[in-house]
């Protein structure tokens, strides 16, 4: 009876660590630079002299006092919307 017990517990704890690896999958990023815009769905950020429009919404923790001039760090995801396969172009034989 234990064995089973402990077999089943194993299996457990198994499929467990199996789902988190999955969940946890989506690589998060940073960008830290200088808040040039803040709109309702998107802050606006310069780094250097790359301009990143980042999108936000009502689930973005933020500070309510973020002004144009402040330094920020912004942790964000980047996830597909959609893929369009197009045919692959005719090769050229003589």
């Amino acid at each position: 009876m234990r064995k089973k017990v402990s077999l089943v517990a194993g299996l457990a704890a198994g499929l467990l660590l199996s789902t988190l690896a999955f969940a946890g999958a989506t690589k998060t990023y940073q960008v830290t630079g200088t808040v040039v815009d803040v709109m309702p769905d998107m802050i606006v950020v310069m780094k250097g002299s790359e301009r990143w429009e980042i999108m936000r919404d009502g689930s973005t923790k933020m500070p309510d006092n973020i002004q144009k001039g402040a330094k920020v760090t912004i942790t964000y995801r980047m996830r597909a919307e959609s893929v369009e396969a197009k045919p692959a172009a005719k090769s050229k034989t003589k």
